[in-house]
């Protein structure tokens, strides 16, 4: 099976299983999960706005950072663009946060909410272990996903 065909799938799972749910942490932890489960990645998790900072949310995976302030590393980042941000090599960005070693590349993907389409009131954060494992086909569904919440 295909990326793009996994994800085609995910997308459709993660819709009938939010369906109806209104609990955000709830909702979070179960597209988490589907995320972590179908497409493999070494961690996957959401950080949530919480006054002026990023606070860790439900994830699969190591342990991971708890707060991330805006504008510091891909997710703050991410957050302050109000952009999906794709980096292949975590060394090479600057002010990357090193929560783990191990995390090679990232994407982050901000989630916005329905009464403002620009206010960012979370990120869903992906790493590997491996370089360059991200690309266009990422970005989509995983904005696509985020949309849901």
């Amino acid at each position: 099976m295909t990326k793009e065909e996994k994800y085609k799938e995910l997308v459709e799972d993660i819709r009938a299983l939010i369906d109806g749910e209104t609990d955000m942490i709830a909702i979070m932890s179960n597209i988490a999960a589907d995320i972590h489960q179908t497409i493999g990645f070494w961690w996957t998790g959401f950080y949530r706005v919480i006054d002026d900072e990023l606070v860790l949310g439900p994830f699969q995976g190591p342990i991971a950072c708890m707060h991330i302030a805006f504008g510091r590393g891909v997710c703050g980042t991410a957050w302050k663009r109000a952009e999906t941000v794709i980096v292949p090599d975590v060394e090479q960005f600057p002010g990357h946060i090193a929560c783990s070693s191990q995390s090679r590349s990232e994407i982050v993907v901000p989630v916005f909410s329905h009464e403002d389409n620009k206010k960012v009131i979370a990120v869903l954060d992906i790493d590997s272990e491996h370089l360059a494992t991200f690309d266009e086909t990422d970005r989509k569904f995983l904005e696509e996903i985020c949309g849901l919440i």
